[in-house]
């Protein structure tokens, strides 16, 4: 049984902030639909409890100088509480920007580094969630930089729409890992380096895969000494050779 307690006032009236905190469990019940269909069953007696459940909180409604988020959690940034649009700017640390919606849940629509912007007047009514892939900092009150019309949320999509149609999974695999590299990684030693991991299964989203295919790819680079997973690291360690012969130029 899936339980949601509204609070109200002593004449049962709701207050313009409890409205506001009804919409938003509307929003997290609207997502939480799949998974429930899947089985999840929980009850829980508040907002804050739903998004733990969910795995990610809300952004606050209020612009914000400076944002910090531990590696692994998500905000959901809702556009109907930003009527006016506004600006999302990274300071520090890596993000992937994923879709909430109930038909597309987790699909990846880009990764964001230092500098990149998001602007909330672009999202879909349903939002979008914003997760750090590093230790992530970044401000809510910023103003968007004009530059030429260019949408760094919108060039990356593009950029994972590229690879998604490549003729198979090999080739996708190696197309991604050459343009997280070439984007968001350094070169260190003998290796490209990235500052983060990917699950099988989210590489598997990302190139159109299952993660059980995802897994046997990434083992057979492992066995190639093409990648490497430093014990005790959270970076991931790539050939150069590897990136440089990517079937797309990144």
């Amino acid at each position: 049984m899936l339980t949601i307690l509204v609070l109200c006032d002593q004449n049962y009236t709701l207050t313009l902030q409890k409205c506001e905190i009804f919409a938003r469990v509307v929003l997290l019940l609207r997502i939480a639909c799949k998974r429930y269909a899947r089985g999840y069953i929980f009850e829980t007696s508040s907002q804050q409890a739903l998004e733990k459940q969910m795995s990610f909180r809300f952004l606050p409604d209020e612009p914000v100088a400076a944002v910090r988020m531990p590696t692994g959690q998500s905000v959901l940034i809702d556009p109907s509480s930003r009527s006016g649009g506004g600006c999302l700017e990274v300071l520090d640390g890596v993000a992937r920007v994923y879709c909430p919606c109930e038909e597309t849940e987790g699909m990846t629509l880009a990764f964001l580094q230092k500098g990149d912007q998001l602007r909330t007047e672009r999202l879909c009514s349903e939002g979008v969630c914003v997760e750090a892939l590093t230790p992530l900092c970044f401000r809510s009150d910023s103003e968007a930089c004009d530059t030429s019309n260019f949408d760094a949320v919108n060039e990356w999509t593009l950029q994972l729409l590229r690879i998604r149609h490549l003729g198979n999974a090999e080739q996708r695999l190696q197309a991604l890992f050459a343009l997280l590299v070439n984007r968001l990684g350094i070169r260190s030693g003998d290796w490209c380096q990235l500052p983060f991991r990917l699950t099988h299964e989210r590489i598997g989203e990302l190139i159109g895969s299952t993660r059980v295919t995802s897994t046997r790819l990434i083992s057979r680079l492992r066995t190639a000494n093409l990648l490497n997973v430093p014990t005790g690291e959270s970076t991931l360690k790539l050939s150069p050779g590897f990136i440089e012969s990517s079937p797309l130029i990144s």
